[in-house]
């Protein structure tokens, strides 16, 4: 499979005098998992959609393998955009029924494995007859999880794909991927809410905030630049002197922080009579964008 980057150079997107996208530069490389996290309204799938030539972009350029996506029928069809589907059209009920669908997508898609689907809607209990409308939130998802690992796309891109999954599904989705990505080496981007169990997915994780990438890099490279210190409060204090403190909590004499840290300030934060924790996805990702930026600060 030939490989090309995905890649976004000064995107801009406004709708009316909003502007939701100010100016991103982003590369997705192939070969890679990447998570795309951000909380509501951050403009994850305002970017999805400009990537895929869904969206117009205001400004700025998206290119896979060097050419522009908007309009190119070619580039499109390397790319997979798997999105939450919806019971209701514009003028009402979804009526197309599943087979309908994935024919369609069957179509679309240069690379889409017919058995692979079948495999999976058996796996999944997918009745191809049903209606769209007529199908729970977790069968939805199913349908949307089909499409997108069927599809064989080069870069495969999932927005929410567990919303409405149970554990066991959401497990056995992750496994899937994985299975996948060993065996064809293609690119997936995965936006989701539902952290704990992806971050073991990601290899690189992208953080969104307010229409603006604040954070781009390996997962474990970047959750381990966190750590949660407490304990006496003159002690705390005086262990995280000098490095970044996105979050503080005290109690009487008690008093938590989470701190962004270098090994080595992390060796002189042990020295002091404080528990140190590591900390999760989750726990970053709300300590980077959970909190009110006036929040932070450094400490002296």
């Amino acid at each position: 499979m030939e490989t090309k980057i995905l890649r976004a150079e000064a995107l801009v997107k406004r709708y009316g005098k909003k502007e939701v996208l100010h100016g991103l530069d982003v590369a997705f490389e192939p070969g890679h998992i990447y998570g795309l996290i951000g909380r509501n309204g951050a403009g994850k799938t305002t970017l999805l959609g400009c990537l895929t030539g869904q969206l117009r972009t205001t400004g700025g350029m998206v290119s896979y393998g060097g050419a522009p996506v908007w309009e190119n029928a070619r580039a499109l069809g390397e790319i997979c955009f798997s999105r939450e589907l919806s019971p209701m059209l514009m003028f009402g009920q979804n009526t197309y029924k599943v087979k309908e669908y994935l024919r369609a997508a069957r179509y679309y898609y240069p690379h889409w494995d017919e058995e692979y689907a079948r495999r999976l809607m058996k796996e999944f209990g997918l009745d191809e007859k049903k209606r769209i409308c007529r199908l729970s939130k977790g069968m939805l998802s199913m349908v949307t999880i089909v499409l997108a690992l069927a599809s064989r796309a080069p870069v495969t891109i999932l927005d929410e794909p567990v919303a409405g999954l149970d554990i066991v599904a959401r497990e056995r989705f992750y496994q899937l991927l994985l299975e996948d990505y060993a065996e064809t080496g293609r690119t997936f981007i995965v936006s989701t809410h539902i952290l704990d169990e992806a971050s073991n997915v990601f290899e690189q994780v992208i953080v969104m905030d307010d229409g603006r990438i604040i954070e781009n890099a390996p997962t474990e490279e970047l959750v381990g630049q966190f750590h949660h210190i407490s304990g006496r409060a003159d002690e705390v204090d005086a262990a995280v002197a000098g490095c970044t403190v996105l979050f503080c909590e005290q109690l009487g004499r008690s008093k938590a922080v989470c701190v962004r840290c270098n090994d080595e300030a992390l060796a002189r934060i042990s020295a002091h009579d404080v528990d140190v924790a590591p900390m999760n996805l989750q726990k970053v990702f709300v300590a980077l964008t959970g909190h009110k930026e006036e929040d932070s600060h450094e400490t002296k």
